[in-house]
């Protein structure tokens, strides 16, 4: 029955965690997306809007269908709304509740003993009473919206069956037909998400805690370049004085401590901004502006390079310390590397840098303050960069390399564990990976994108 309803509905939305609004768009307009990570299950997230299309509606049944379709989401959605009135103001009946059992309490004081109560008791149950006199509306509405909710069901009760009658109308044959076209719709999508080009960071929610573990500050990875199947976890704990570096086949075998194997580098490293990428591992080696490239196939180091006048060993390091001077990171155009010198006064540089050779392609300087940034990750080639590590913390940031240009923006995110010292994007998973005062942590984010379909070039 979902593959039919999902068919008859000419918008199609594949959400998988979480909610995301939806943009209308006239019949002749091209694909609008809106895009995220994962969620704790792994499922990928997005949600795309579609021309309009005539597909589903060949007979009365499908508009009789889709009619009732459309009213049974209207009601949903209001249900959802009022039921999330209807938790708040629950909220705020209990806690009318409490006060008046309170004021109950005062009540009989004064009346056992009128000639002993203090003029600041006469004071308190005024402000008491001040208090519950907003709470009376609320709780007027309260009411009102617990009947709705009552009637929505109801209604969404006769129509569940109405459909349930359609559907063994239509019988096996016309199911069968509309699975296909189902199959059909499907492939049209995917062909549609093949299009998508890199969009605008617009949201960061969540996080999802993967797993609590190690010290306060560490890094944990996947490789974006990885294949499918391929869902290897790399765990690297601590910031200074270790080169110890903990592989594991997956995210349920790194949740439950399963490690299927462990590399000892040749060099400590320095910091938590490492990065894996096509099968090696990126970091700064200790008490040096080098970074070095780690074939874990090999177990050898491929290659290592010296940032030219990059600061390191706490030089310019983010606004929580650890070394983090060097921040070595990727996004869907490639690898990248994020530190300051002094030739640019302490500010933001940005480096492309080649993953073969590790040299410096093209640099960017910024004006933003190295030791002003909390934490700073890519996505399609601009560098976000937030205003702190710890609770309160937002992107505040933004420097675009592709218009050498930037702007300053507000788009908070929740610092659930009030210490950030890993903040790196994932182009393959659409996610940001982050060590949160020892919580491995996943923040989904939301980016905009337009695309263009055959029919609009």
């Amino acid at each position: 029955m979902r593959l039919l309803l999902s068919l008859l509905y000419p918008v199609l939305s594949l959400t998988v965690f979480g909610w995301y609004p939806s943009m209308t768009i006239g019949p002749k307009e091209g694909w609008q997306v809106y895009s995220s990570a994962q969620d704790a299950d792994g499922r990928c997230i997005c949600t795309v809007v579609a021309p309009e299309q005539s597909l589903c509606s060949r007979d009365a049944k499908s508009r009789q269908l889709r009619q009732l379709l459309e009213k049974v989401q209207n009601m949903s959605q209001s249900i959802e709304v009022l039921n999330l009135r209807t938790q708040r103001d629950f909220q705020y009946v209990i806690k009318m509740e409490n006060q008046m059992k309170g004021l109950r309490t005062k009540f009989r004081q004064i009346e056992d003993d009128r000639k002993s109560i203090m003029a600041r008791n006469f004071q308190e149950l005024k402000e008491k009473m001040d208090e519950l006199k907003p709470l009376i509306p609320v709780l007027e509405q309260y009411k009102m919206d617990a009947a709705l909710i009552s009637q929505f069901k109801e209604e969404i009760r006769n129509l569940s069956m109405v459909l349930t009658g359609i559907q063994e109308e239509l019988g096996a044959y016309d199911y069968d037909e509309l699975y296909q076209r189902v199959l059909r719709l499907d492939s049209r999508l995917r062909s549609c998400m093949g299009k998508l080009t890199c969009g605008k960071l617009m949201k960061i929610t969540g996080p999802v805690t993967i797993k609590t573990s190690g010290t306060r500050f560490g890094a944990w990875m996947t490789d974006p370049l990885a294949a499918t199947r391929n869902n290897r976890v790399w765990c690297m704990d601590g910031f200074i004085n270790n080169k110890i570096v903990r592989e594991y086949k997956n995210v349920d075998d790194f949740v439950s401590g399963v490690v299927s194997r462990t590399y000892s580098l040749p060099f400590k490293w320095e910091g938590t901004n490492h990065l894996i990428y096509n099968g090696s591992l990126y970091y700064n080696k200790y008490q040096s502006n080098i970074i070095v490239k780690y074939s874990f196939e090999t177990g050898s180091v491929l290659a290592q390079r010296a940032l030219e006048f990059a600061g390191f060993h706490n030089m310019y390091p983010y606004t929580w310390g650890g070394y983090s001077d060097i921040d070595v990171m990727a996004d869907e155009l490639g690898m990248w590397a994020v530190y300051a010198t002094n030739q640019n006064a302490g500010n933001v540089v940005i480096s492309q840098i080649d993953p073969d050779t590790l040299q410096v392609l093209k640099t960017w300087n910024t004006e933003y303050s190295k030791r002003n940034a909390g934490e700073s990750f890519m996505i399609c080639g601009t560098l976000y960069i937030t205003n702190s590590h710890m609770s309160g913390a937002k992107v505040y940031y933004a420097y675009s390399t592709k218009t050498s240009t930037y702007e300053y923006i507000d788009i908070p995110f929740h610092n659930q564990y009030f210490h950030i010292s890993m903040l790196d994007y994932n182009a393959r998973e659409r996610a940001l990976y982050a060590w949160n005062n020892g919580h491995q942590v996943i923040f989904n984010v939301t980016l905009f994108h337009v695309i263009k379909t055959e029919d609009d070039s």
